[in-house]
């Protein structure tokens, strides 16, 4: 697979809300997304096309001289979206045109979706909001996911309906809220997440699991996710998809997933076993065993049944094809 070089990537900046300059420092606004000499879906090819340096985005992510592309181009997406829709313009100005940044606008949709009588809109609206108002992390990770999303998912077709509709994307977004929330000690609060995004996406993914950027989750319908799981960057996994255990067993007891794995829809994947980087492994396979990277299992027991001869099959999702 061809890659670009690091002169011609737009790498993610350091991200805050207007209101967040620094202490004396004019506000920057957020440009137009005409301004952007680039396509959106180039913005970030560190995911779209990867990478053999991300410390050249490390050391990116301090850029203060650029702006907020993927949140330009989701309130663009919007007001041709109302426009289109007259009878939704109400609805994308609550939910997209009415914020001032990409944490706000995620936040309300989560909240949103995820409110019941006693678990109140606002109330949670308020545990995302000032969960991924102080962590960077996640604030770079928002924008990684949403790209992965834009990239390999051909029923995506825009960065707004990934934000808005995709429960795929909402689910691992409060995940990741879930999982800063365990790291301070919150955990009753972090499983009450996990809980609930269980009850209404049909998405199980562990606040202490471990999971890197970039990554799509297809559909989402039936994903489970143990305590003890470590993913990569990059990976992509279809419906149905299970990280679990071989028992009863204690402490580290989950799959250990490299970066740029292709997941097909309802693999099973069991035990403290390390899947190699961009490994594909077919749909409805059983692994048991440790994989060699490049390598595409398939069966019950998965077993090897070729190699992979692209870079990553997590961003081409070419399912089934050596």
């Amino acid at each position: 697979m061809a890659h670009l070089s690091h002169k011609t990537l737009v790498y993610l900046p350091e991200m805050r809300p207007e209101h967040e300059a620094e202490e004396g420092q004019p506000r920057k606004s957020l440009g137009s997304f005409s301004s952007w000499p680039h396509r959106l879906e180039n913005v970030f090819p560190v995911y779209a096309m990867g990478t053999s340096n991300p410390a050249v985005l490390d050391s990116s992510l301090h850029t203060s001289d650029c702006l907020d592309p993927i949140w330009d181009a989701v309130r663009e997406e919007a007001k041709l979206e109302a426009e289109k829709e007259p009878i939704l313009s109400s609805f994308f100005y609550a939910t997209i045109l009415s914020h001032d940044c990409l944490e706000q606008a995620l936040a309300f949709a989560l909240a949103n979706r995820l409110q019941n009588p006693t678990l109140l809109a606002t109330q949670l609206m308020d545990i995302f909001s000032n969960v991924m108002k102080h962590d960077k992390g996640i604030q770079q990770s928002i924008r990684l996911d949403i790209q992965a999303f834009k990239d390999r998912d051909p029923a995506c077709l825009s960065y707004c309906s990934a934000l808005l509709y995709m429960k795929g994307y909402q689910s691992l977004q409060v995940y990741r809220v879930a999982h800063a929330l365990w790291g301070q000690g919150r955990k009753v609060l972090a499983s009450a997440l996990q809980s609930r995004v269980s009850e209404v996406f049909g998405v199980d993914i562990h606040p202490a699991a471990k999971i890197g950027d970039g990554i799509l989750v297809d559909h989402g319908t039936g994903v489970v996710i143990g305590e003890t799981v470590v993913v990569g960057n990059r990976v992509s996994l279809m419906q149905g998809v299970t990280f679990g255990g071989t028992g009863k067993e204690t402490g580290d007891r989950h799959p250990k997933i490299s970066e740029g794995v292709l997941i097909g829809a309802h693999a099973t994947i069991l035990g403290n076993i390390t899947i190699g980087e961009c490994v594909m492994i077919a749909a409805g396979s059983l692994v048991l065993q440790e994989v060699p990277p490049h390598s595409i299992v398939a069966g019950v027991p998965a077993k090897v049944i070729g190699r992979v001869h692209e870079h990553y099959p997590s961003l081409t999702m070419q399912q089934g094809k050596q």
